[in-house]
């Protein structure tokens, strides 16, 4: 019954909030910054980074400024990839419109501010080209298929505090409603609004791209249904405590569009599932700066379409920091991230031992094969941004994912027949143009210095990780 409780809190809220946008037409289509009378530069250094101005805006529920009778965004993307090395082996193409403009797609977002306590957004988004492959396995990949559905959703009830004398808050408190976990964080060191914040929409097909990453890092967006409280004290202490649960029942609406058909379509949880985040905050004059820890335990039902076998539980612990630098005409920001994983395989694992053991067991469903009762993951992403006016910016970031080696989750061997390790290292370097606030040209160029786990060679036919390496032409625009 408290499950139940809960979840009609949160329905009320968000009925509440679409009840109240959903009035008569106006002649514009206004965003953030026509509901707040400021430039698109007052909440980000560019889209999606946040100033300290923005995180304020966000946390205080999207409520500043005039409530807009159509409060509607759209955004666009348009882009150009050329990869080192494109074919594989034999020759056959194996990146799908590798030198191609394409039309990649857009979002729709409902945007702003019901009342001075309730806000928040809700993104829809169209995919031109989800999930290329390569089905047949003739050398000929597909683009994927066009598909629209939910995308990043945080709905916001809020109160303030201030003491009789003070010039500002003392106190921003309360409750979110979201579909992917840190989609609800306000500083971008965390993965739903992290570093690279645009990427290539295609990889090399064969190449085992689909590198390990920590369920916390972007594995559950529109997947789940998150349920918090947070505090921000000060400007200086933030904290926050959300459960997350399948957003399924009551809450489908915030996985719509998904794949819940298929064995590992989604991930599906047992209950309600812990995360948490806490960060110390300071700021003076133009400079920020934040360090802090997040991370969450879940317990995942390995197939989809399974949920009365076991669970396994992922444990994942992280800590990140940032730092900003904002003038009239420089601006710089750097973000620190480091996640570790360690998932406890207490129902993959008897299922592999008791049909055979590694290599020859199987899951639950199309679930995972691992060769041992537990494992661990690491990610490490460092990046630091430059901005002259807030129109030419120039970007470096690194990354890293190191992990043990396992047979039955990274099948790959090396020339001895040892499993590989799922290691991950490379960088990217990336230049902005933004003629306009709402425009937005970029150079990216994604390199790798070692991929499934290796330096050279990787695929055992002569494929180096340099020939991954990616030129990416991207034009971004919104409105």
């Amino acid at each position: 019954m408290a499950s139940h409780r809960l979840s009609l809190l949160w329905l009320i809220v968000a009925a509440g909030i679409l009840s109240l946008t959903s009035l008569p037409s106006a002649h514009a289509v206004p965003s953030y910054a026509r509901q707040t009378g400021q430039q698109c530069i007052a909440c980000h250094v560019s889209f999606p980074e946040l100033t300290p101005y923005g995180r304020y805006f966000k946390l205080t529920g999207y409520t500043i400024g005039q409530r807009q009778s159509l409060p509607f965004a759209v955004m666009g993307q348009v882009g150009v990839t050329s990869t080192q090395n494109a074919h594989d082996s034999a020759g056959g193409l194996q990146v799908p419109r590798d030198g191609g403009v394409v039309f990649t797609g857009g979002s729709v977002f409902v945007a702003g501010k019901a009342n001075d306590y309730l806000g928040g957004f809700v993104q829809w988004t169209f995919d031109n080209f989800q999930g290329g492959t390569d089905p047949d396995g003739s050398g000929h990949p597909t683009g994927g298929t066009s598909h629209s559905g939910i995308d990043n959703v945080d709905l916001r009830l809020v109160g303030k505090h201030a003491g009789p004398d003070a010039k500002e808050l003392d106190l921003i408190y309360g409750l979110t409603l979201h579909n992917n976990p840190t989609a609800q964080d306000v500083w971008n060191s965390t993965p739903a609004f992290g570093f690279p914040f645009t990427g290539p929409p295609f990889l090399f097909i064969d190449s085992d791209n689909a590198t390990p990453a920590a369920l916390i890092d972007g594995s559950m967006g529109q997947h789940v249904a998150g349920m918090g409280g947070y505090f921000f004290w000060k400007k200086t202490l933030y904290g926050e405590v959300s459960f997350y649960r399948t957003a399924d029942g009551a809450f489908s609406a915030l996985r719509a569009g998904q794949d819940t058909a298929s064995d590992q379509g989604v991930n599906r949880l047992n209950g309600y599932n812990p995360y948490w985040r806490i960060a110390l905050n300071h700021e003076w004059g133009p400079h920020s700066i934040m360090v802090g820890t997040f991370g969450m335990i879940a317990d995942k039902y390995p197939s989809n379409l399974d949920p009365t076998s076991g669970t396994d539980r992922y444990t994942d612990t992280a800590l990140d920091a940032q730092y900003q630098y904002i003038t009239d005409p420089h601006t710089f920001t750097a973000q620190a991230t480091y996640i570790h994983e360690k998932t406890d395989w207490n129902a993959s694992f008897p299922a592999v031992v008791a049909t055979g053991g590694c290599g020859v067991g199987a899951g639950i469903g199309a679930g995972p094969t691992p060769c041992g009762s537990s494992s661990t993951l690491n990610t490490t992403r460092l990046k630091g941004t430059y901005y002259y006016q807030r129109k030419y910016g120039a970007t470096a970031a690194y990354f890293q994912t190191t992990g043990g080696a396992d047979a039955g989750l990274y099948p790959t061997l090396d020339a001895a027949g040892n499993p590989i390790f799922p290691d991950q290292r490379g960088y990217i370097l990336q230049l902005d143009y933004l003629p306009i606030q709402n425009v937005r040209l970029m150079l990216q160029y994604t390199g790798f210095l070692k991929y499934n786990g290796a330096t050279s060679n990787y695929d055992f036919a002569g494929r180096n990780p340099r020939d991954n390496n990616q030129l990416f032409l991207n034009l971004w625009v919104a409105f």
